[in-house]
């Protein structure tokens, strides 16, 4: 095995490991869950990189889609969405004194 991709398995492992912890206990601190997140995120990335570099084959994760959101989370960003749409963005005008 490549000693890139060794590295890197190793640490997309302590990652997840990681995370399991944290999401794992009965009290989740959100900022702790967010972070460790965010590392399995870095980590999965930098195995796929190495492994892209070394054999040339694309994402080990590419067929993982993002975690599907609830109907009224979906419902709240596509009216946030449109309304930022229905927006001016042209030129403000300033009043002159």
């Amino acid at each position: 095995m490549s000693k890139k991709i060794d590295a890197a398995l190793k640490d997309l492992k302590k990652a997840l490991k990681t995370h399991a912890e944290v999401v794992g206990g009965s009290a989740v601190s959100l900022k702790k869950a967010q972070r460790a997140s965010s590392k399995v995120a870095a980590a999965a990335t930098a195995y796929a990189e190495a492994v892209h570099s070394k054999s040339g084959m694309g994402n080990p994760f590419d067929d993982m889609g993002p975690l599907a959101l609830e109907r009224a989370t979906l419902d709240s960003l596509s009216a946030e969405r449109d309304a930022l749409q229905k927006r001016s963005t042209g030129p403000i005008d300033v009043q002159k004194l």
